[in-house]
């Protein structure tokens, strides 16, 4: 089974955003909590990472046939990108939503989350072990 994992704007800059929100692990801290993961699980997993929509739109095109699963936050483009939606309906791979925070508790505009009606599950205030649990339901699922 292979898993593509996507982030969205400024999840590089995990550790330093925002640390009492997001925390103080990096960026690196996540993707090798996955790979860890994604071995023990007995999954490949493959990473992207882009603060450009259309980047992101390619990624989630480019699952087409080569992924079984993604796993996806968006970042801010959860609230505003109809495109990121589109592509997730487009290339019917199962997807699961991730978000370190839960937008829920947050202010208002964070509660709207356009490619939520694409995905099978949204996990969210997990901080970054929520992206674990996207990866053992994917493997459940598909």
């Amino acid at each position: 089974m292979k898993i593509l994992v996507i982030n969205g704007p400024n999840l590089n800059l995990l550790g330093l955003r925002e640390p009492d929100i997001y925390g103080k692990r990096t960026y690196s801290d996540l993707v090798e909590m996955i790979r860890t993961e994604a071995e023990r699980l007995g999954v490949t997993v493959d990473f992207v990472q882009s603060n450009h929509e259309g980047a992101l739109v390619d990624a989630i095109q480019g699952a087409y046939q080569t992924a079984d699963g993604i796993v996806i936050n968006p970042g801010a483009y959860t609230h505003t990108s109809i495109a990121l939606l589109d592509a997730v309906k487009a290339v019917g791979v199962p997807t699961i939503e991730v978000h370190i925070s839960d937008p829920d508790l947050r202010e208002e505009f964070r509660k709207v989350s356009y490619i939520r009606a694409a995905c099978i599950a949204s996990i969210k205030g997990h901080g970054l072990e929520g992206y674990l649990e996207a990866m053992r339901l994917l493997v459940k699922r598909v």
